[in-house]
């Protein structure tokens, strides 16, 4: 509904920070990545310090002066502000520099129009600018105040477009979300399908560009695009894992989280981070090289509470060990548990003690038995097959003989059948027969 304007390539970014704020050089930097990722290029940046933001531009006075001299003197065609500015602060400053001007929440959301692929994510995307334009309607309109009145028939003041343009803004959410409803329901539909299969759910979550999509191709040999670039994944992506002392299990891809990432942008990809909020574990990324890890890892935890994901157990994966210098291995509790594990996803260093970690927390106590089914248990003969805790079979007249060999947290919710399926898992699972 909206198109991008072909100009607003050549950009200045304006970076606010104030007293206390932490690493204002890597935040700086992280923007700057930012512009990058959108195709922008950078012309040059002003460092504005905000300890009582002004309420006409956010930034002083005197500081927007000096970059209405930067624009002028650069010809730039956008100014990208490294904070959320209120629609009053954005038109102000677009009078005051006579050019188009984009806040933070405005830029990410032009990367992810750039970026999704999947029909899902091009609605959640839409859905989240036209949410966020829904306030700024009025800013570089020029024809607001134009009437549909004047005609014989249409005499009367008429709608004004300004009007006209909001009624029709709101019938567009109301569709769109009514068609992301639909969505969501088949993507529940799948999930809930991989529920009774009782095989385990895991989900890759981090800060953007800490290699998630690249770990993501080297786990599962999948096709998922990585990049160097912020944002490179959007649409949620989930694949089979096999080659776990387990048994097989099910990975998913997700959006990247940054700082202050947008909340109507949070709220808008429910689908993409309902993988981590369904999840049995959460393979929680880091850049092994990245000195504010630790930093970042609150960033992402923070976002994980907010969509009620904050109590999944977690996996820390220490990647990019090849620029850190580090070699591989894997980090334990007082109880012997994993609890991080040190890799490289773009050399393979580590990979074969992820998917150990994988099977340790994922397994539990595996259970091997023989199991002797009659034809009449069809039902579990299938169950048990979905779930791929059947390691070999011979079928005849009288029935299955099944080795079954998975983890006892495979096993256990396929005895909540009928009576007779649950005799029959008891003996498997070496608990004691009904009298």
């Amino acid at each position: 509904m909206f198109d991008r304007q072909k100009k607003g390539e050549r950009a200045v970014l304006v970076l606010p920070h104030s007293r206390g704020e932490g690493d204002t050089v890597r935040r700086a930097e992280e923007f700057t990545e930012l512009v990058k990722s959108a195709g922008a290029e950078v012309l040059g940046s002003i460092a504005a310090r905000v300890e009582d933001p002004n309420p006409r531009y956010y930034i002083g006075s005197g500081k927007a002066d000096e970059v209405a001299e930067m624009v002028q003197a650069l010809e730039a065609d956008v100014v990208l502000v490294d904070h959320t500015l209120s629609p009053v602060q954005e038109r102000n400053l677009e009078k005051h520099l006579k050019t188009r001007v984009v806040d933070r929440a405005g830029l990410i959301l032009d990367i992810f129009a750039q970026r999704a692929r999947s029909h899902e994510g091009k609605l959640e995307v839409e859905l989240a600018q036209l949410k966020h334009v829904a306030t700024r309607l009025v800013r570089g309109w020029t024809h607001l105040d134009a009437q549909r009145g004047g005609a014989i028939g249409n005499r009367g003041p008429g709608e004004t477009q300004l009007e006209t343009d909001r009624r029709l803004l709101a019938e567009r959410v109301k569709m769109l979300s009514k068609r992301l409803e639909k969505v969501q329901v088949q993507r529940t539909q799948q999930r809930r399908a991989r529920l009774r299969n009782t095989v385990p759910r895991v989900a890759l979550v981090g800060y953007t560009n800490a290699g998630k999509s690249t770990l993501f191709n080297a786990l599962t040999s999948g096709e998922v695009f990585a990049a160097d670039l912020l944002f490179a994944t959007l649409d949620p992506t989930v694949r089979k894992l096999d080659d776990l002392s387990c048994g097989p299990a099910v990975l998913a891809d997700t959006v990247g989280f940054i700082r202050d990432l947008p909340h109507d942008l949070v709220a808008a990809f429910r689908a993409t981070l309902a993988e981590a909020r369904d999840a049995d574990l959460l393979l929680h990324v880091s850049d092994a090289a990245d000195e504010e890890r630790e930093y970042l890892h609150k960033v992402v935890d923070g976002v994980l509470e907010e969509i009620d994901a904050g109590e999944v157990p977690q996996l820390r994966v220490m990647n990019k060990i090849d620029l850190a210098g580090t070699e591989p291995r894997i980090g334990r509790d007082d109880e012997g548990r994993p609890v991080s594990v040190w890799l490289s996803a773009a050399t393979g260093q580590g990979l074969d003690l992820l998917r150990q970690a994988l099977g340790e927390l994922l397994g539990g106590e595996r259970v091997q038995s023989e199991l002797r089914l009659p034809l009449t248990a069809g039902r579990l003969h299938a169950r048990l097959k979905a779930a791929g805790a059947i390691a070999s079979e011979d079928v005849d007249e009288d029935g299955w003989r099944l080795r079954i060999d998975a983890p006892r947290s495979v096993i256990a919710p396929l005895s909540g059948g009928s009576p007779a399926e649950a005799e029959l898992l008891r003996g498997v699972l070496g608990e004691p027969h009904e009298a």
